[in-house]
């Protein structure tokens, strides 16, 4: 099959079970699934329907003649019609009392609805195990002070494990709105051709009642909390906007995550896994590029960009319904899902492997610390005597020749041994740099990480306790 286009979604990037989400098989199954429990509701509601009918259908709900469908949407060009046609071939008995009532939106609207369903709960898995990797290394590392950075430009210190507890809670924001969205979505239900429900009306002689018990029964049975109370021909495709926010939003976490793996791997202080053979430039052999986060950048892109077309397709839909949204659907969503899918096996790999070189850490923090830390140094000069403007003068004095070193020359950092030279200070270096130790100036970072993954991430992980433990394969 080299001779033609076969998606990097499926070929490179997204796992089998998401694959097989949204494969024909799934799709037609669960089309087969929505018209047995339509005739078994229709029949639990006194429809002329058998026991034995319903049964026949069960049998085969499975065994899809894929061939008879083909050849039948060949002949009339409508997917839906086809497979009823197919469906009634291998269930005889049953075949005049499927699909009673329902256009095709019945099986494509709730098909499309129960398999986001079943895919947000795959991304969930994802997302939790990537949690939990994050979580064992913001513990590793509560402790290890390094450089923070604002603007990209130096700043107050942090730790590498309270930096970690920021890609932390971007994740759980993103798992409460998945969250939301799994607890709120609901089937489009039994709602006939623009939504008025008359066909079922009809079926039951009138009866409301009846007409609203089917739209409860048919969701009980695909394990819906219900249906929307109304709709067009379609369920509101705002619902798709929705869901799709919820993986732009993990694509937006991923990203910034991937973002700031590239910049510390540039300062060689925290790089992705880089296997011993694996090459990082055909030119250049030294190179460890950050292939992998590179990646995740890119695919983040791909989602947060896509997640525009339920936007566009819920404005172009014109009174009950137009069909312009059907083909960008097809598309929009299942790529959405398989891209957030191999987004999260790439975060799941690189944070399972993400190495620290806490002696690089170290040297940067101390070429920047002794600047930060000169309020310190001034306040225990004054304690040990010396006079407060002088010493000011003096640090500002001693503070912009090295800089001025540093940056015209090229020099290291010597403003602790100049501080510890000049009389006024009465201290030597070494009790300056012990005045300045890292740890004086990370604040709570360290309970900070405690606090928050022995708390907040601890009950999550509880919660979904089951759901931890899984296994990633990427191509690099």
């Amino acid at each position: 099959m080299n001779d033609k286009y076969i998606s990097p979604l499926s070929k490179r990037y997204a796992g089998e079970d998401m694959q097989r989400l949204f494969s024909d098989d799934k799709k037609f199954r669960t089309w087969r699934s929505l018209w047995i429990a339509l005739a078994e509701s229709q029949m639990e509601l006194g429809l002329p329907i058998r026991e034995e009918q319903i049964q026949q259908m069960k049998e085969n709900k499975d065994n899809i003649n894929y061939s008879v469908a083909e050849a039948k949407e060949k002949e009339i060009r409508h997917d839906v019609m086809s497979h009823i046609h197919a469906f009634g071939k291998q269930c005889p008995d049953a075949k005049g009392i499927m699909h009673l009532g329902a256009t095709s939106c019945f099986v494509g609207d709730n098909t499309d609805l129960i398999v986001m369903k079943e895919g947000l709960v795959l991304i969930r898995k994802k997302l939790i195990n990537t949690i939990k990797l994050l979580s064992e290394f913001a513990m590793e590392y509560k402790d290890l002070p390094t450089l923070g950075f604002t603007h990209f430009q130096p700043a107050q210190p942090t730790t590498v494990g309270k930096r970690a507890t920021l890609w932390i809670h971007d994740l759980l924001l993103d798992l409460e709105a998945l969250e939301f969205v799994i607890s709120n979505l609901k089937l489009r239900g039994a709602k006939g051709t623009t939504g008025t429900q008359a066909s079922f009306l009809e079926l039951f002689d009138g009866d409301g009642e009846k007409t609203k018990e089917l739209d409860k029964k048919i969701a009980e049975k695909l394990g819906f909390s219900g249906t929307y109370p109304v709709t067009g021909q379609t369920y509101s495709r705002k619902v798709d906007f929705q869901v799709l926010q919820v993986l732009s939003g993990i694509a937006q976490s991923a990203y910034k995550f991937s973002n700031d793996i590239r910049l510390l791997a540039h300062m060689k202080e925290i790089e992705e896994p880089f296997e011993k053979s694996q090459v990082g430039s055909s030119a250049m052999a030294y190179k460890r590029n950050p292939m992998r986060s590179e990646r995740m950048a890119s695919i983040a892109r791909f989602i947060i960009v896509d997640s525009i077309n339920p936007a566009l397709n819920t404005t172009g839909q014109w009174l009950e319904r137009t069909l312009d949204d059907s083909a960008n659907r097809r598309l929009c969503i299942p790529e959405a899902f398989l891209a957030t899918d191999g987004l999260l096996s790439l975060y799941i790999n690189v944070a399972d492997g993400l190495v620290v070189y806490p002696m690089v850490i170290q040297a940067h923090l101390e070429e920047e610390l002794p600047f930060m830390a000169t309020e310190t140094i001034l306040m225990e000069g004054v304690k040990r005597g010396g006079d407060r403007q002088v010493l000011h003068e003096a640090i500002r004095r001693h503070s912009l020749a090295t800089a001025n070193s540093i940056k015209v020359d090229g020099k290291k950092n010597d403003l602790v041994q100049k501080l510890g030279s000049d009389p006024e200070f009465n201290m030597t270096e070494y009790e300056i740099w012990e005045m300045i130790k890292p740890e004086r100036f990370i604040g709570r970072s360290i309970e900070q990480v405690e606090e928050f993954v022995q708390g907040e991430v601890k009950d999550i992980l509880e919660r979904y306790s089951e759901d931890i433990g899984i296994e990633v394969n990427i191509l690099v």
